[in-house]
């Protein structure tokens, strides 16, 4: 995709959705359902409860919907898990399928897991997964700045990975494959670094996920330098 179409392709993320942090009752609810549909009913590999997918990592988690202008629903979530206070060690997904320690020297109490990413196959937009998942990384980035987050964390399929990286957005692997609901690589990144190469890479992209600079408290390193 050449730069012109990727700036067109960012206006029309922004043109037909809107990203909501779900911090209502209802909205979360919602989220819950979502991720039911995709990861009990479509992809079968969780059972849910109900018509709601949720886990104890919920209890300390922010969460982040897509909603679609055109259909006035969500097509789109992802969570955001917090560190625990009481138990940093245990505070998230990763640690608990991965090797002791396997944030190493990584702030826990300035780090967040990302997990959950679900979109809805009804979303009747004429764009990519990829592309829409771009609206909920512009969410996870606005609860970051709000949050003071310094890390992102998670245990992704490398499909999605890869996709992520499509757009830039990059993760160091954090040991070996691990099974998780299937094979999955453990990896993180420090936001200040991920945000940068988005930015020295995707200029358009950069300026949709920090609202133009909004939610980013330093520019990339090739705007610093051209100024």
């Amino acid at each position: 995709m050449n730069q012109m179409s990727l700036a067109e392709a960012v206006f029309a993320v922004r043109d037909e959705f809107d990203v909501v942090i779900a911090d209502e009752p209802s909205l979360i609810r919602q989220s819950y359902q979502l991720r039911h549909q995709v990861y009990c009913v479509e992809r079968g590999y969780l059972e849910g409860i109900g018509d709601l997918e949720y886990d104890d990592y919920d209890e300390h988690s922010r969460h982040v919907v897509l909603v679609s202008r055109d259909l006035g629903q969500i097509v789109g979530t992802v969570r955001m898990v917090l560190a625990s206070a009481d138990e940093p060690e245990n505070s998230f997904p990763l640690q608990a399928v991965c090797r002791p320690r396997v944030l190493g020297d990584i702030p826990i109490e300035s780090t967040v897991e990302i997990s959950r990413f679900a979109i809805s196959k009804e979303r009747r937009s004429g764009l990519s997964t990829g592309l829409m998942r771009l609206g909920l990384v512009q969410g996870l980035v606005r609860l970051s700045h709000e949050l003071g987050t310094t890390h992102w964390c998670a245990v992704m399929e490398r499909p999605l990975l890869r996709l992520l990286q499509s757009n830039s957005i990059c993760f160091e692997s954090l040991g070996p494959l691990v099974d998780y609901h299937g094979p999955r690589q453990p990896c993180f990144s420090g936001l200040g670094s991920l945000l940068d190469r988005v930015g020295n890479e995707q200029p358009d992209v950069w300026d949709y996920l920090t609202q133009n600079g909004k939610y980013c408290s330093t520019e990339p390193t090739s705007r610093s330098l051209a100024a």
